[in-house]
């Protein structure tokens, strides 16, 4: 053979991604004896806001899409774009949202995301033995890129015991996978962001902003200063807003901040990150120079991040510079199991780095048990899990593989060397 690749210089590799699969369910279905042929799952760190396209772009190093969710304020055009339409007719060329998108080599039939709310079951099964019958008739001389976007469906709608059961089904085809390939393939199987597990409930967001003054509109043309958008799509833990006048930003988040279920807004303040909630303000800085990357945290109210403890003992052990600076390196360390998992530089990095091409003006994360997005979507499901805020359970995704052990924990941002490499 000549040339490198799959099947020539390396065995084959399979990666599949699955959507919305916390650390914590991939946990416990291999304590139930699945994916035994795995070594044990990373946290793979998903970025804040937790969302597929946010994450997945920052994954593979690919383009940022449009905005968060489908339903996003475009800045050029001063309006709301997007939206159901997305999920209508065939996948064309402007509902590919990422360049990541281009590299799969199976993804679900377009309506099958809006379907998996409808009809779960039928719809999960169909995907899986898609993705099955695609991989089994694809070339064996190269690598395979799938994303199973029904489990994220199913786990918002029916919760982790329906998802419990679709974990056994991949098993089992991940094992005739096996068995027809040869062992010498290599399975690497990742989540993109993670799912708090619990019932939720809307945040009352746009009535308390209406209530203070401000005007919610899809568009900005002739207006008002206290002009805001705030897309809503899907059930999520977080929320967007867009502000015509940038100087109603800092009162805009202090507002949204107010609302019982929020539990903090975040905004820039020139080159830092100021971020505001119920337990208190606080100011995420970041410094690189010659020594490298370094953040300081420095609450003015209370300590929105509960990080007083650790600063604490990074003082006392000399991990803090005359000014109050640590390393990333070191941040990443003492965080990446946090309440808010590698909380300065991720929250940093959600307004200071192109997640999305429409960076919002304020971020909110919402606390566990809430949510915020389209009230159609209310009529047609019970919300049984969410994702998006900045918390653990939404931030904790997956990685493993059935040929190396991967470290203990895994930035979305650092991922693409272990996923494609």
């Amino acid at each position: 053979m000549h040339g490198n690749g799959p099947g020539k210089t390396r065995p084959r590799r399979l990666l599949l991604g699955l959507d919305g699969v916390p650390y914590t369910l991939i946990n416990e279905a291999r304590s139930r004896g699945l994916f035994d042929s795995f070594a044990m799952p990373a946290r793979l760190l998903s970025p804040f806001p937790t969302m597929t396209n946010v994450a997945l772009s920052a994954m593979f190093s690919a383009s940022p899409p449009a905005g968060y969710e489908s339903r996003y304020f475009d800045r050029a055009a001063g309006e709301q774009r997007g939206g159901i339409k997305k999920y209508i007719g065939r996948r064309t060329p402007d509902k590919i949202v990422s360049s990541y998108m281009d590299e799969l080599d199976y993804q679900e039939p377009l309506a099958f995301e809006f379907l998996i709310y409808v009809a779960p079951d039928r719809v999960w099964r169909a995907d899986m033995q898609r993705f099955r019958d695609r991989f089994r008739s694809a070339p064996q001389t190269r690598d395979y890129f799938a994303f199973l976007k029904g489990t994220d469906g199913l786990l918002h709608g029916q919760g982790p015991d329906r998802l419990a059961i679709a974990l056994e089904a991949l098993d089992t085809i991940l094992k005739e996978i096996q068995e027809f390939c040869g062992h010498e393939t290599e399975i690497v199987l990742f989540s993109d962001h993670g799912m708090n597990l619990e019932e939720n409930r809307r945040v009352n967001l746009a009535t308390h902003l209406r209530c203070c003054g401000f005007k919610l509109n899809s568009q900005f043309a002739a207006g008002s200063s206290r002009d805001l958008s705030l897309p809503a799509f899907g059930l999520c833990s977080y929320a967007a807003i867009y502000c015509r006048d940038e100087s109603v930003i800092p009162e805009t988040a202090k507002t949204a901040a107010e609302v019982p279920g929020v539990d903090f807004a975040v905004y820039r303040d020139q080159n830092d990150v100021v971020l505001i909630g119920p337990r208190g303000i606080a100011r995420i800085e970041r410094r690189e120079n010659a020594t490298g990357v370094a953040y300081r945290y420095q609450p003015s109210v209370g300590d929105p991040l509960q990080l007083a403890a650790l600063i604490a003992g990074l003082r006392a052990a000399g991990k803090l510079d005359q000014d109050g600076f640590a390393s990333d390196a070191t941040w990443f360390e003492q965080t990446n199991s946090h309440e808010y998992p590698d909380a300065l530089a991720n929250i940093f990095m959600s307004l200071h780095t192109q997640r999305v091409k429409h960076t919002a003006d304020v971020l909110l994360s919402i606390r566990d048990g809430y949510y915020y997005g389209w009230s159609p979507f209310e009529r047609m499901i019970r919300l049984a899990a969410t994702h998006g805020n900045a918390l653990s359970a939404s931030s904790n995704a997956f990685l493993m593989s059935t040929h190396r052990q991967f470290p203990p924990f895994v930035r979305a941002d650092d991922a693409k060397s272990l996923l494609r490499g």
